[in-house]
């Protein structure tokens, strides 16, 4: 369940020193929630995780739902790069 988040922040980010934008904390939650859903198919009753599961969800919603008010342009770029359902 390593994920590898040197390689997506250099895919994601902005500029050379950039950890912290939007863009990649989005992707890196993206990657988590990967993760954790594969874990959550085979431990049906683990709930704590389901719950992180959650969490991490809602975080990039609130994410996503600012880059799409602050930088439509990129949200597309971001929402299509990941391969995530736009509204």
């Amino acid at each position: 369940m390593q994920i590898d988040k040197a390689a997506i922040r250099q895919e994601f980010q902005r500029h050379e020193r950039d950890t912290g934008s939007s863009e990649v904390q989005i992707a890196l939650l993206t990657k988590e929630i990967e993760a954790l859903t594969q874990h959550l198919k085979a431990n049906k009753k683990d709930h704590s995780s389901r719950r992180g599961l959650i969490r991490k969800v809602n975080n990039r919603r609130n994410l996503l739902a600012y880059l799409r008010k602050e930088n439509f342009e990129s949200y597309k770029q971001l929402v299509a790069k990941l391969g995530l359902r736009a509204k």
